[in-house]
């Protein structure tokens, strides 16, 4: 009885933060974000509407050869511009987005990133979906449209508890690959610890218009020397003890964190994908806001 009453008072409070982040987020989506995501995104998938023959003049690419061999005449596939759009959510809930040495947790302030997301995209009378993932996919909520339907993809992030045994961006891209039958807009937010994605990632982004969204923490770019004290992995719960005033290790937090960015900064060169880096500590929202306005003007 009495852990029937926590379940009661955790999903009470759940319930709450989600209306507060659907009243924190609608003057953004309203006055901001609403117009510049639409100018952005709006109309532009294509998808398979019916054959007609061969004309001269015809994109000899769109000859469908199945049925030319049929019917022994050129066909060609007709297409008609997506009067919406399909918005996917592929969101890392992996253990490292708990680290927090702010007043919030990465994957507290990436799920209210994700809020303003959907809410904007309903608000374009869009479908938005949502996929978790961790070492492989946790869960996928189907795109829908409507207000009711963001609301129920917040609340499924907040319910979320962090996943432990790592960091799997590859499985989450090849199952959107599969499950999104036409051209979508991708949000991909991690913390992108991770390898072994890059091949998935630039044949998603062929069909699909993919932008990160990394969720950073200060303490994650140096470490604070605060001697001898113990750590634990988030990924894999293993503790060490690390002297954090040593030279050595501040060396060696520096090299890795500038080795990890610029494999990062490639990985996005190589696969065309936008990026847009976040921090616990600053308005993200207005942050976001501005990465469209840029992102508006540069399409």
């Amino acid at each position: 009885m009495a852990n029937g009453g926590a379940v009661k008072t955790r999903s009470e409070e759940i319930l709450r933060r989600v209306r507060r982040i659907e009243i924190s987020t609608r003057k953004i989506v309203d006055t901001m974000l609403s117009g510049q995501y639409h100018t952005r995104f709006k109309g532009q998938g294509m998808q398979f509407s019916d054959f007609r023959e061969y004309t001269p003049g015809d994109d000899i690419r769109h000859i469908d050869w199945k049925v030319t061999a049929r019917t022994q005449s050129a066909h060609i596939r007709k297409y008609e511009e997506e009067r919406d759009l399909t918005v996917y959510l592929l969101v890392d809930v992996s253990a490292s987005g708990i680290f927090g040495s702010v007043k919030k947790s990465k994957i507290d302030a990436l799920a209210e990133v994700c809020a303003l997301l959907s809410f904007a995209a309903v608000k374009n009378n869009d479908r938005v979906g949502l996929i978790t993932f961790a070492g492989d996919v946790v869960k996928h909520v189907r795109p829908k449209k409507g207000q009711a339907h963001a609301m129920r993809l917040v609340t499924e992030l907040l319910h979320q508890p962090p996943v432990s045994g790592g960091t799997n961006i590859k499985a989450a891209l090849e199952y959107m690959a599969e499950v999104a039958k036409h051209s979508c807009v991708a949000f991909l937010a991690s913390d992108f610890f991770d390898k072994d994605y890059e091949k998935a990632l630039r044949r998603v982004s062929r069909r699909h218009d993919v932008i990160g969204l990394r969720m950073r923490d200060p303490r994650e770019a140096s470490v604070p020397k605060l001697g001898t004290v113990e750590l634990e992995d988030a990924e894999s719960g293993e503790l060490f003890w690390v002297n954090t005033s040593s030279y050595p290790f501040q060396e060696s937090v520096r090299k890795e964190s500038a080795a990890f960015e610029k494999e990062l900064d490639e990985i996005c060169s190589r696969t065309a994908m936008d990026r847009l880096d976040l921090w616990t500590n600053e308005d993200y929202f207005a942050k976001v806001v501005a990465y469209f306005r840029v992102r508006k003007r540069r399409k």
